[in-house]
């Protein structure tokens, strides 16, 4: 760091390591806080929002081109009260601007440039805009202000109305839930989108979507459907081969700018990471393929090794840029090799590295830089080489070892160390997952740590969470997502623990989340807490993208959790809920695949199995290890317990298996198999 900055803004008080970017800008920034919005309206004075986060390459750009620049600060600090969010700590504020910019413009992304009347309320939007543009537009709209600001106002008021109105749920009469023959209809012509080939849909970019693949892996599984099976395979192997998942370090990019997942958008997010871990380990017990199995341990050991905290917490994200050797900040630049640097580190392997990741035509990206990419069965380089696939498995797997080694020297990517409860809690389900799949005592141990971490730090004094961590503090209360993805994180540390206190803490949680975010209207949840001062809108987050929404992770959790708690009527809640959402669903299933998925569920037979006694661990690691999408699981070998579906179950000497529907249980059984038998 400099001894002395030629400026210094109000940002240096922040610990988000995006705002702390900004806080040697000459602009005069603020965060988002009551009082800079109150200034706001004591001056009477436009306000300027500002939104993006640590690993956004064009947020970089235009901070390097307009806000550095003295000129545009003269512009922006004369006229404005100039706000930046870190979209990461505050998705409530970035919600409600994107929907405004959609609305505008009819696209998004970031930067996310707003400006909003002193209330908040939006009438002009943009990404990303070149200097000399920025300046013309701003002088143009504080003249307007000025000099006709009823124009200004008006367009505000209209935009203002709009927003509140395609966040609007219609609840429909009907209170019949999606059958199957309905969802059958929605995967056939949802199908047609399917690149069948690469995977993914036909269409670049191409972004990883892990809930549309655990929704179609399951419809595949129950449904006996070999087409959608063959989709879902081809599309977790072709991103598992791809340039998009780092095959040196471990862990996935973003998303890939082509259609064979080649070229990433380099940055690595925790969310993606932790989504992807419980695919790939859904993915394994389904099919029992390597390649999975190999998939999550990789991203395993990547999260352990750069985004693992002291404190058992993980960071939220790696930069896509890092420095050259000759100091210059370039995307990608860790990750790419060139063939000449290739040849020197791996001399004698190199012939069967370059065949195996293409470091030929279809594996150049620019500048003489390669991006590994697999395009072929390695049985079939090994049978061209005269070796046994193990054998070239063992040499894979030293070169690798080489280019990490080298690797490691470069100037690694930017890291963004706060900790978001939300992304833990994606994470947390992804250690749960890979431990009950892949049976690595460590996976378990990492996610009793993580957990232990959620409740010890991330826990605020009335009962909620809090969203952020960061030198120690949390400064943010808890959003809609940080309570969905911890309460469905510690049902399955639960389902791989067996110790009630995180199934107690889920219900809890959920209980929190019914006092403070009911949208009593539609039964969804609010995004934010009624305790927490109102933005100009209160969001309803519906819709699934890469992440589910937080209302759809919140729905399966109701699911769930009315089955270990049948006395406290969760299934009411979930199926007003679900009639709300029928339509929403079906109109649009691309958008709404997690509450595709639960649709599913709720149509299926769905069972509860419990085993109760002594040798209770290894039987249920027996049945837990089979893909299971449509079984909870209890166990325990004590004599009493509180939970519902363990009471008055246990007998001396024996461990039984209880397989029940709806509470309604079959006569127990002593062996795995039998168990088995009677949910197929």
């Amino acid at each position: 760091m400099p001894h002395s900055q030629k400026h210094t803004n109000n940002l240096i008080k922040e610990s988000s390591p995006y705002l702390l970017q900004h806080a040697h800008n000459p602009v005069h920034w603020e965060a988002w806080n009551e009082d800079t919005l109150q200034k706001a309206k004591n001056e009477n004075k436009l306000i300027l929002i500002s939104i993006g986060y640590a690993a956004c390459h064009w947020c970089h750009v235009m901070e390097h081109e307009c806000f550095e620049d003295e000129e545009v600060a003269e512009t922006m600090n004369a006229h404005f009260i100039n706000i930046k969010v870190d979209r990461e700590e505050r998705p409530d504020i970035d919600h409600i601007y994107m929907d405004a910019l959609q609305m505008m413009t009819g696209s998004g992304g970031w930067p996310l440039n707003i400006l909003t009347l002193p209330d908040g309320r939006p009438f002009w939007g943009a990404t990303f805009v070149k200097k000399t543009d920025w300046i013309q537009v701003l002088n143009q709209l504080q003249k307007l202000y000025i000099e006709d600001p009823n124009k200004i106002t008006g367009y505000a008021e209209n935009m203002a109305q709009g927003l509140k109105e395609i966040n609007s749920i219609t609840n429909t009469s009907n209170d019949e839930l999606i059958k199957s023959n309905e969802i059958e209809k929605i995967i056939q012509d949802w199908s047609n989108y399917f690149d069948t080939f690469l995977g993914g849909y036909k269409r670049a970019p191409k972004f990883m979507m892990p809930t549309n693949m655990n929704c179609l892996l399951h419809y595949a599984h129950s449904h006996n459907d070999d087409t959608i099976y063959d989709y879902v395979d081809t599309t977790l192997t072709r991103m598992a081969w791809g340039g998009i998942f780092d095959h040196v370090g471990g862990g996935f990019s973003r998303y890939a700018v082509d259609t064979k997942w080649h070229v990433p958008h380099f940055e690595k997010m925790l969310y993606d990471n932790g989504l992807l871990i419980s695919l790939y380990s859904n993915a394994y017990a389904a099919t029992n393929k390597q390649l999975y199995k190999s998939t999550v341990e990789k991203t395993i050991s990547f999260l352990e090794e750069e985004l693992l905290d002291k404190s058992n917490g993980f960071y939220s994200s790696l930069d896509a840029d890092s420095l050259t050797k000759n100091g210059k900040l370039v995307e990608g630049a860790y990750y790419v090799w060139q063939k000449e640097e290739l040849k020197r580190i791996l001399k004698d392997d190199f012939e069967i590295f370059e065949e195996y990741f293409n470091i030929n035509s279809y594996g150049l990206w620019e500048e003489d830089n390669y991006v590994l990419i697999r395009d072929g069965n390695a049985l079939n380089i090994a049978m061209k080489h005269s070796i046994t696939k193990k054998e070239l498995k063992q040499i894979i797997t030293q070169c690798l070892v080489l280019l990490k080694k080298k690797r490691k020297k470069r100037n690694k990517p930017r890291l963004d160390d706060k900790i978001l409860t939300a992304w833990n809690g994606l994470a947390l389900k992804g250690l749960t997952d890979a431990y009950r799949y892949l049976e690595n005592p460590h996976y378990l141990d990492l996610a009793l740590r993580n957990a232990q971490f959620i409740i010890e730090k991330m826990s605020a004094e009335d009962g909620g969470l809090y969203r952020n961590f960061k030198n120690g503090e949390s400064t943010i209360k808890g959003f809609l997502e940080d309570y969905a993805s911890v309460i469905e994180a510690f049902i399955g540390l639960y389902e791989v623990s067996y110790d009630d206190k995180w199934l107690n803490h889920s219900l809890r949680l959920t209980k929190y989340v019914i006092d403070h975010f009911t949208d009593s209207e539609t039964g969804l949840f609010y995004f934010t807490s009624s305790k927490e001062d109102g933005l100009i809108r209160r969001t309803l987050e519906i819709a699934d993208n890469v992440i589910p929404s937080s209302n759809s992770i919140m729905a399966h959790n109701l699911h769930k959790l009315s089955k270990y708690f049948p006395e406290d009527n969760l299934d009411i809640r979930l199926n007003k809920i679900m009639t709300s959402m029928k339509s929403t669903i079906t109109e649009n299933p691309q958008n709404n695949s997690n509450w595709l998925h639960l649709a599913q569920l709720m149509d299926q037979k769905f069972f509860e199995m419990v085993a109760i006694g002594e040798n209770f661990e290894p039987i249920c690691k027996t049945l837990m290890k089979n893909y299971l999408p449509n079984v909870i699981f209890a166990a325990s070998n004590a004599k009493t317990s509180n939970l519902p579906l363990l009471m008055n179950r246990y007998v001396m000497n024996k461990t039984l298996i209880y397989v029940c529907n709806h509470g309604s249980c079959q006569m127990p059984v002593e062996e795995p198999s039998k168990a088995l038998d009677l949910i197929s």
